[in-house]
């Protein structure tokens, strides 16, 4: 099983400098950083230490994936977020845990005794209401089922459909913004039986920039999501995945 940390990048080298040397390259097979256009030091200085650098062509996080996926060398993602958000002693039991047959393993922040100390009330309601509500209408069993932080198979992108953009079409129109791939992720994997986990992971205040997170418009976003899963349906522009392989 060969892993590919994957690491999204957007003006983050304040963050990185600090983060990204507690990680020791030994643990993965590859550290792939992927970068929005960064106006900082950021791309120059991942490039300074080895690591495996690919600048998008295109904006938003699920862009991100898809161009990313034909250098990823894993057969297993790591996402991780280099914010501060994501602890880098949780990669090891995430490759751990991938190793005893998982589809994805997930670092939740609500799995005891874990704790975020970047919610707020308003964004530690939400996930909770979210996750509770997946796992009610989708047979799921997530503590914590938006979290970026998690790893699974590379194939798992393909086989949920989770990168094709009309997947997200109507509610991005509708609320007027770009919603992460990790909920529809979670949905898909527990209606399609895949095997998942999860490990226990405190969620530290990120270190520095700009928080990314739109509460409200995401949060109208994966509702939509979490209601419309419900109904089975075709999923279409296979193909556009495939090529972005």
């Amino acid at each position: 099983m060969k892993v590919t940390l994957l690491v999204p990048t957007l003006n983050e080298y304040e963050s990185m400098t600090q983060v990204m040397p507690l990680i020791d390259k030994n643990w993965v097979d590859q550290i792939l950083v992927v970068d929005g256009g960064s106006t900082d030091k950021t791309v120059e200085w991942s490039k300074a230490q080895g690591y495996d650098v690919y600048v998008q062509k295109a904006p938003g996080l699920r862009q991100a994936y898809r161009e990313a996926l034909e250098y990823v060398k894993g057969d297993v993602i790591i996402t991780f977020s280099p914010d501060g958000n994501s602890l880098p002693d949780r990669i090891l039991p995430l490759v751990d845990k991938m190793r005893e047959g998982y589809d994805m393993v997930i670092v939740s922040r609500y799995l005891p005794p874990a704790k975020s100390q970047d919610d707020s009330f308003v964004t530690g309601f939400g996930n909770w209401f979210f996750t509770k509500l997946t796992n009610v209408l989708h047979a799921a069993h997530y503590t914590d089922a938006f979290v970026m932080f998690r790893a699974y198979k590379k194939k798992l992108l393909l086989d949920l459909h989770v990168l094709v953009d009309e997947e997200y079409k109507t509610p991005e129109k509708l609320f007027k913004t770009r919603i992460p791939i990790e909920p529809l992720l979670s949905i898909r994997a527990a209606r399609q039986g895949c095997k998942v986990g999860e490990i226990p992971g405190d969620e530290p205040a990120r270190i520095a920039g700009i928080r990314k997170l739109q509460v409200f418009r995401w949060g109208a976003g994966f509702l939509y999501q979490i209601l419309r899963e419900v109904f089975p349906r075709k999923h279409g522009h296979l193909s556009a995945q495939k090529k972005a392989q």
